[in-house]
């Protein structure tokens, strides 16, 4: 089963601050497990960093003082 990238970005609203690429991947892998894979509604089959890269690629990080973040207007509802 896979986990839709939202969950990513729901995760990263949870958390105070801001994240590196290599803190997110940290945190990604505490929640979900090494062995997690992601989709969205035009890609699957996402390992961790290919996760970070798609939601970086799409705009759905948004920069914070410590790194970056993400913003509830950022997750589509759907």
């Amino acid at each position: 089963m896979e986990i839709h990238a939202h969950e990513v970005m729901h995760m990263m609203l949870e958390q105070d601050g801001g994240f590196s690429r290599e803190s997110l991947a940290q945190a990604i892998i505490e929640r979900f497990g090494p062995d997690a894979r992601f989709h969205s509604c035009s890609q699957a089959g996402m390992d961790v960093p290919a996760v970070i890269d798609f939601l970086e690629s799409r705009g759905k990080f948004v920069a914070h003082a410590d790194g970056f973040n993400t913003a509830q207007d950022k997750i589509c509802n759907h």
